[in-house]
């Protein structure tokens, strides 16, 4: 068995981790030497420090679901930062960048706001929304960027309702938060935005115990941070990172999953002709676009994954993209087919990690996408596909300019 030391010698022979995509929702062209490697190789982050990137589904599976041989733990040396503006998250301590036990007892905290049940109270406010929403497309058209009129309110406007964060403070949160998932992001810009999102958090805490609501904030000021539980300094990660999380993710997801659909016709189609497809069509969207395309950990102790010998301490990148490409897990990949039946994707990650607010994700782009082309059926883009521009290597994937017509 090899392991990073033994790895081919010299940069030129390790390729580069992350990598920019030519196609939104395409993984890297780059990423095929992954996979033709196998599916544990050596790449090289932007500080020259090697790591294992893990492009199979089945491995993938296996790191996310150990965490006790794969840590999570971001304020640990051993920990890899994929790019720059991680450095700045090391920082920010909340469950998702900690390890059992300090992550389930946080996670607890919050799961009974995202259970199946929770949500489907929330689908009839979030169809108002979206129906609401495409009122004022059909009164601004023929011809919008679909991100910021509905793409973005979407996520953005639950998402702070659910937290109790006044909406009118959109715009600002909004611009942090792509400030600090945007690839090509500086260490200094990141920390910049990652301050000032959490001085405006701490502020907002602040007016809330004098001022108390009724939002999930409200309630971790009540239960936790009034009897000691939380400190004031875990809340605002916490917030920070529900309030980013909640609505950038899921904002690039509906846009691209806007474009991969009319990219699609026959899928398309389908769909329109069968709405029992749509949670079908809603989890091969997912596995399609891998919105947010690397996971990392780092090994606590010596094991083996794919063949290779993983030293403790040794950093690990799951690629999501190609995972969810992984011709063992999912034949034909490569095609879009909203007939599939892609639950095991690993775009919400898997094991004790999986993400908490996957149902809410999934409700908001059913409603938003089955709404959207069903009141627009003549819905298009304006401009060719190749023109939408993709975000860089290392932040999460999405457009930020969709011109559609109908």
């Amino acid at each position: 068995m090899t392991d990073l030391t033994t790895a081919p010698a010299g940069d030129r022979e390790v390729p580069a981790y992350p990598q920019a995509r030519g196609c939104p929702f395409e993984p890297p062209r780059g990423y095929e030497r992954y996979v033709a490697d196998g599916p544990v190789t050596p790449v090289r982050l932007y500080d020259g420090r090697r790591v294992w990137a893990v492009s199979g589904h089945a491995e993938a599976r296996q790191v996310l679901l150990d965490a006790a041989t794969f840590s999570s733990d971001r304020v640990h040396p051993h920990y890899p930062a994929t790019a720059p503006r991680f450095e700045s998250a090391r920082k920010v301590r909340n469950f998702i960048g900690m390890d059992p036990p300090e992550h389930t007892v946080q996670r607890r905290m919050l799961l009974s706001q995202f259970t199946v049940k929770k949500v489907q109270a929330l689908r009839p406010g979030i169809q108002r929304l979206v129906d609401g929403l495409i009122d004022t497309l059909e009164a601004k058209g023929p011809v919008v960027d679909l991100v910021p009129e509905f793409a973005l309110p979407v996520p953005s406007v639950v998402i702070c309702e659910l937290l109790g964060v006044p909406y009118t403070d959109h715009a600002f949160f909004e611009q942090q938060s792509r400030r600090v998932v945007t690839g090509t992001t500086s260490l200094e810009d990141s920390a910049d935005a990652f301050a000032q999102l959490s001085a405006y958090l701490d502020g907002l805490i602040g007016r809330k115990q004098r001022d108390p609501g009724d939002g999930l904030l409200d309630t971790l000021i009540a239960e936790q941070l009034t009897t000691g539980t939380l400190t004031r300094r875990d809340l605002v990660d916490i917030a920070l990172l529900l309030l980013v999380a909640g609505h950038e993710t899921t904002a690039s997801a509906i846009a691209l999953g806007v474009v991969t659909l009319l990219e699609h016709p026959d899928q398309l189609a389908a769909l329109r002709s069968d709405a029992t497809l749509l949670p079908s069509a809603v989890e091969e969207l997912l596995r399609y676009m891998a919105i947010a395309d690397g996971v990392a950990r780092f090994a606590t102790t010596d094991t083996e994954l794919g063949g290779h010998r993983v030293r403790a301490g040794d950093g690990v990148v799951v690629v999501i993209s190609t995972a969810n490409r992984d011709e063992e897990a999912f034949p034909g990949a490569a095609s879009f087919d909203v007939t599939r039946g892609a639950r095991h994707h690993v775009s919400f990650g898997h094991g004790v990690h999986q993400c908490i607010g996957q149902n809410l994700a999934r409700a908001e782009m059913e409603i938003a996408l089955s709404t959207l082309f069903r009141r627009l059926p003549g819905l298009r883009l304006a401009v060719p596909a190749e023109r939408l521009t993709a975000k860089e290597p290392g932040g999460v994937q999405g457009v930020w300019e969709l011109p559609v017509t109908w």
